[in-house]
């Protein structure tokens, strides 16, 4: 019970620390969805936007550094486009997008639906 007490004290803790560093960078809508029990692969998502490849290669980077600090690797994809950034920490997958591709794709208002409902297009 303590080591699951302690988990879930560093789990908040580096979401805390991975949207900090996305605001110190001018990540815009930043956005923090719980997916537990909607997704199998992970537990939060963290979307956030950025003005350009640049900022985006910035953002990935600063998150990169965080997980770092907890001792995680941070698998980055989609550097080669650099228009939707996917940094994988496992438990945590950051989305970093340029707002053209974020509108485009609406992962809020995928993973932001009533678990079981059917969203009509």
């Amino acid at each position: 019970m303590i080591q699951a007490v302690q988990k879930n004290k560093n789990f908040e803790a580096m979401t805390d620390a991975l949207v900090e560093a996305l605001e110190d960078k001018k990540a815009q809508d930043v956005l923090v969805l719980d997916v537990r029990g909607r997704c199998d692969f992970a537990d939060r998502f963290i979307l956030a936007s950025g003005r350009s490849n640049r900022q985006l290669k910035a953002l990935a980077q600063s998150v990169s550094v965080v997980a770092h600090e907890y001792d995680l690797a941070a698998k980055i994809e989609g550097l080669g486009a650099a228009e939707w950034l996917l940094v994988d920490l496992g438990d945590v997958i950051v989305h970093l997008f340029l707002p053209e591709v974020r509108e485009s794709f609406q992962l809020e208002r995928l993973w932001s639906a009533p678990q079981g409902s059917v969203e009509a297009r």
